[in-house]
């Protein structure tokens, strides 16, 4: 089968290098002949470093480089069985972008969206024939993060789902079903991780080198929040939190922090613009933590609580299984274990009782414990 990959930046890149070394012809899409000269480039060196660490022979890197085509008319998708968009994060864009896709393709070719945050649902109506649409959403880099999160929406053939996810298992990749709500899985279990350590800053708890000590000592992650957020991008992790908060109709669970707002209106990106929470600069001064363990195991309690809640509240609304909700976040953001698991093993009594203390005590509806959790205690 024919791939099909529109948009020749890291990730549309990075989807089509997956699909060229999974054996398929791949045409990838992009209206600037820029973008898709430096696509084929580091193509060529990514292979060329992979030849050179025996990740791949000579005769796979040749058959990968020759199975991929740069092209900047749609109508060169005329042959493909799937095409994954991978653009902007803009709904009208998409829109438009699926029209001319149609136009082109067989009534029988899948239309799918790699989008971390639009609904599925809105981009199909955008299609004649919407049952074909599905959400495809890998991470970042796509070659090398084994998780996608496969989307259907109410308009999509049930038939596709199963197909997608053969597929991506051909590919080598990880793939959980989710429904089509707001921040599927991963972006939408994983926002306490960072709204609730921002919190605990506001509030005056701890610093950001403090709160990233704890989860990453402590809670065992790979990075901690505000390290986190510095490599994704303030702006674009802000965005999707926004996204997310303003879908969920303001549900208090994932309002905003003024603390990264201001951050991304300063300009005060992360590492791409040499400051964020941390100073990226030569002359940086490394500020340390403190390291008070009592001090560091409240702070990995509050936001672990808080992830937990928001793991049993997809499980509760049927966003996923539980399997596939620990598989998500074990796969997809590298946490040291499944949320379920992990709270088996600390005890999920510790964690309502968290809860139940967060909530008594700021009175908000931002940490109302879920009532799957409650049941699972056994207090209902």
């Amino acid at each position: 089968m024919e791939i099909g990959v529109i948009g020749g930046g890291t990730m549309g890149a990075g989807i089509a290098q997956v699909a060229a070394q999974a054996g398929h012809e791949v045409v990838l899409i992009d209206l600037n002949q820029d973008v898709l000269k430096k696509a084929k480039a580091n193509h060529l060196k990514i292979f060329q470093r992979l030849l050179e660490k025996g990740k791949i022979t000579e005769v796979e890197k040749e058959k990968a480089v020759n199975n991929l085509n740069y092209e900047k008319e749609y109508w060169k998708l005329s042959s493909s069985g799937l095409v994954i968009e991978a653009i902007v994060e803009d709904l009208k864009v998409k829109h438009d972008v699926f029209r001319q896709i149609e136009d082109v393709v067989g009534e029988n070719c899948i239309i799918a969206s790699n989008t971390s945050s639009l609904s599925i649902a809105s981009l199909g109506s955008a299609l004649e024939i919407s049952r074909r649409v599905i959400g495809i959403h890998f991470f970042n880099p796509a070659p090398l993060m084994p998780l996608v999160e496969i989307i259907p929406s109410v308009q999509t053939d049930s038939s596709i789902v199963p197909l997608v996810k053969d597929l991506m298992v051909k590919w080598g990749k990880t793939p959980v079903v989710v429904k089509d709500t707001p921040g599927f899985i991963v972006n939408r279990v994983a926002r306490p991780f960072y709204g609730e350590a921002l919190r605990i800053y506001e509030e005056g708890i701890a610093d950001f080198e403090t709160i990233d000590w704890a989860m990453t000592e402590i809670g065992g992650f790979k990075m901690g929040p505000f390290t986190l957020m510095d490599y994704i991008g303030n702006d674009v992790n802000y965005a999707v939190t926004e996204s997310v908060f303003a879908s969920f109709y303001y549900d208090p669970r994932f309002k905003p922090s003024f603390t990264q707002r201001r951050h991304a209106e300063a300009g005060f990106f992360g590492r791409k613009s040499r400051r964020g929470y941390y100073d990226y600069s030569e002359a940086a001064v490394q500020k340390l933590p403190n390291k008070d363990k009592e001090l560091g195991q409240k702070i990995f309690l509050r936001i672990f609580s808080m992830l937990v809640n928001e793991a049993y509240d997809a499980k509760f609304m049927q966003i996923a299984s539980e399997e596939d909700i620990d598989l998500a976040m074990t796969k997809g953001v590298n946490y040291p274990k499944g949320l379920f698991e992990w709270s088996k093993e600390l005890g999920e009594e510790v964690v309502l009782n968290e809860l139940k203390r967060l909530f008594n005590l700021y009175g908000e509806d931002r940490y109302r414990p879920n009532v799957m959790l409650k049941q699972k205690v056994g207090v209902i």
